[in-house]
Order: structure tokens, then C-alpha cells, then sequence
């Protein structure tokens, strides 16, 4: 059954943000509140947590999950970015949007899009996740919490938590999340693609 935390939004609990540290670094499932909806996310280097991910939201072998991080410098190393594509990532993040770069050779085939080896990306403007992956000082695989059948993301903690205690290892309680998901940009040319229209102004990238 999960851990069920409830972490400050605004001054997060550093003693059980340690907790999940531990939790990731084990193998466990977190479900967590971002700056748009609440995510589901595990450790980097683990396969079977990723499969878990990929069974509880249904998802087809083609989905591109998302590498979540504290900033852009927590991330680089996993993706290809021009000089012009680095400014106005730095401009608007951390914020409610996603990105999919080409993916370098650090990144495992497993996390790369099957066809495009692409990678996504993620910088939440949320404390809780800042603070998680400073602790955990390395970036996590995440997708948004979007059960199947559902057209929207979870936002409510204690709905989650009645719905996947037995499938996750730890629910953090941020406060209600809200249930609009990032605005998606594909950026593998010299001309961003605005795949869909979330939370994050796209007009940015028009």
C-alpha cells in the first residue's frame, strides 16, 4: 500500500522529501503535484518502475516519457539544443510546458521515441519537484497522471490515493493540482511544433 505525505507547497518538508529520495533509489513509483497537473515518475535508471509507469497509464510502446529536472543544466547532457533553442527554453521554464529535443547517446533506447530518438523534458515551477530532484540531484522519468479512458490528469491527491495505493509506493499530497496538462513542444528542427495546448502560453513558440 502507499506512503501517503502531505508536503508543503510553499516550504516542503525536507524529511520526507529525503523519504522519497529513498523510495525512488529503490525502485518505488511516486505520484507527485507539478505546476500543471500531478505526474507519476520513477528513478532513471530503473526498467521495471518504468514498465509499471507504462502499465498503470496504458501507454503504447511509442510514447515519449518525459525526463523531469531541476533545470536546464540537470538535463543537458541528455539532449541536442542550438544556441537559439537554449534561450528561449531558458526564458520560459521552469513552467508548465514540455519539450522534445533529439535525444544524445547518454540517453537509453528505452526512454528515446522508437522512430524519431527523440527524449521529452520537463522543468516544473513547483517547490516540492525542485526540491525532490535536488536532493535526489539527478533528473527522474515521469508521465502525466492520465488514466486510461480518462481525457484529463488527476488533480486531486486523494482521489490518487484512492485510486492507485496499491499500485504506486507514494502519493505526495501537494494541495489540488488542477487537471490541465503542459503545452507540448517538438522542437527537432529549426521550427518548434506545438503539439498540444496546455497550461504553458504557446504563443512563445508561433
Amino acid at each position: 500500500m502507499a506512503q501517503f505525505f502531505h508536503i508543503h507547497q510553499d516550504n516542503p518538508q525536507s524529511r520526507l522529501l529525503k523519504q522519497v529520495v529513498e523510495i525512488l533509489q529503490r525502485g518505488g513509483l511516486v505520484v507527485y503535484p507539478t505546476d500543471s497537473s500531478y505526474a507519476i515518475g520513477c528513478h532513471i535508471g530503473d526498467k521495471e518502475a518504468m514498465r509499471r509507469i507504462g502499465r498503470i497509464r496504458a501507454l503504447s510502446k511509442d510514447h515519449n516519457y518525459t525526463l523531469v529536472g531541476r533545470d536546464i543544466s540537470q538535463l543537458s547532457q541528455y539532449f541536442k539544443m542550438t544556441n537559439e533553442q537554449f534561450r528561449l527554453i531558458r526564458a520560459c521554464t521552469p513552467g508548465a510546458y514540455t519539450f522534445i529535443l533529439p535525444a544524445t547517446r547518454e540517453v537509453p533506447r528505452r526512454l528515446q521515441h522508437p522512430k524519431r530518438r527523440t527524449i521529452g523534458f520537463r522543468i516544473p515551477d513547483n517547490r516540492i519537484v525542485q526540491d525532490l530532484l535536488a536532493l535526489l540531484a539527478e533528473p527522474i522519468i515521469s508521465s502525466t497522471l492520465i488514466l486510461p479512458n480518462a481525457e484529463q490528469p488527476m488533480g486531486d491527491p486523494d482521489s490518487i490515493r484512492a485510486r492507485l495505493e496499491h499500485q504506486v509506493d507514494v502519493v505526495i499530497d501537494g494541495g489540488f493540482g488542477g487537471n490541465e496538462p503542459t503545452t507540448v513542444i517538438a522542437w527537432t528542427d529549426e521550427n518548434p511544433e506545438i503539439l498540444r495546448v496546455g497550461r504553458g502560453d504557446p504563443s512563445l513558440f508561433r
